[in-house]
């Protein structure tokens, strides 16, 4: 149960999803009930279906920032700029001059003092370097956000790949949740890509409350867990916090025996961080650092809709927690054999 091998699967590369379905609700939707380890396959709109008037359907609002600049060194190589915590600005001095944590690719290492020049006069100068991050200094003529929502990507997962003439498919709107409000996240908390407006509406009518928390999605989530024993992994931290109402109609829906129903592993992570002994979720902001395997006991959840994550991933390890690890493998063998897409633009899975 602690081996990280416990927690591999093979996945056909083929099944990998590279790009989102034309309609985001109709993607394919596996349903695992936990304690009998039951599954039914269905479309996602039919999500409606398993939910009840009384479930408290909990978000996460980050938005995705396109924080991946391309430009050029001084010395004239390419230099690709990723900015890791947009929420977070380490200085700014002056109007136009802010400094960020980075990551850097370049043919050669940049050094203190290296300047790399983008579109329309953004200019970046790299000031320190420490176990891989670089701190990064941005000037510009103007609004800085603006600038990277003029030339800045979408910083995609590793394993979705792009050519250079790829126009196919907009990544800005496709790799970001229709409810997306609070600017900060690296990638999108993906099982909320396969809500739609017209589907929010309907779960709304039956009377299904809503409720947004914002947890910013950091680069950590795609690292790789590199210890044979997952007990010593030492899991990235992001920032979270729950607002003052959203805690209020958590704690009242618990208080009454109603369902608390995360939507994606970054809900799932918040909330059972941001609580107390009880399960009584706290108006706090913090960085969340819990990392969730087989043993924990859930204080806050009753469910969770999610996508298929990476084999010998952190993700793989919370899912398995909540749902036996058994369970989540042989649902995986099923969703492999019935071929569902899998990973951020694939389908999803219902966890009651």
């Amino acid at each position: 149960m602690f081996s990280i091998t416990d927690y591999n699967y093979d996945l056909p590369k083929e099944l990998i999803a590279q790009k989102p379905i034309e309609e985001r609700d109709q993607s394919k939707l596996i349903f695992l009930h936990r304690k009998t380890g039951r599954l039914s396959h269905h479309k996602f709109y039919k999500i409606c279906d398993f939910l009840s008037p009384s479930d408290i359907l909990v978000v996460n609002n980050t938005e995705v920032v396109p924080g991946r600049l391309i430009g050029k060194k001084d010395t004239g190589g390419k230099a690709e700029v990723l900015i890791l915590d947009y929420s977070k600005v380490y200085d700014k001095k002056e109007n136009n001059t802010f400094v960020y944590e980075c990551l850097i690719k370049a043919s050669k290492r940049p050094q203190k003092g290296t300047s790399i020049f983008f579109d329309q006069g953004l200019k970046a100068e790299v000031i320190n370097f420490t176990n891989g991050i670089y701190s990064v200094k941005f000037t510009c003529r103007g609004d800085f956000e603006g600038f990277l929502y003029r030339i800045g990507k979408v910083p995609l997962p590793p394993y979705i790949k792009r050519d250079k003439d790829d126009i196919a498919c907009d990544d800005r709107k496709s790799y970001q949740t229709i409810y997306a409000s609070q600017k900060g996240a690296i990638a999108a908390p993906t099982a909320g890509l396969h809500f739609t407006e017209k589907l929010i509406e309907k779960l709304k009518l039956k009377n299904i409350k809503i409720v947004e928390i914002t947890l910013h999605v950091g680069y950590g989530t795609f690292l790789p867990v590199r210890v044979s024993d997952i007990r010593n992994h030492i899991i990235h931290s992001e920032w979270c916090t729950v607002p003052e109402k959203s805690a209020e109609i958590i704690n009242n829906a618990k208080a009454n025996g109603k369902r608390i129903i995360a939507v994606g592993t970054t809900c799932v992570r918040s909330l059972e961080y941001l609580s107390d002994t009880n399960g009584n979720i706290l108006n706090k902001s913090e960085n969340c650092d819990l990392f969730i395997y087989p043993g924990y006991r859930f204080k806050v959840i009753d469910a969770m809709i999610t996508n298929f994550h990476l084999p010998k991933s952190t993700l793989l390890m919370l899912v398995s927690a909540f749902a036996g690890r058994e369970n989540i493998l042989k649902a995986y063998r099923e969703a492999i054999k019935k071929k569902y897409r899998f990973y951020s633009y694939g389908d999803a899975m219902f966890i009651a």
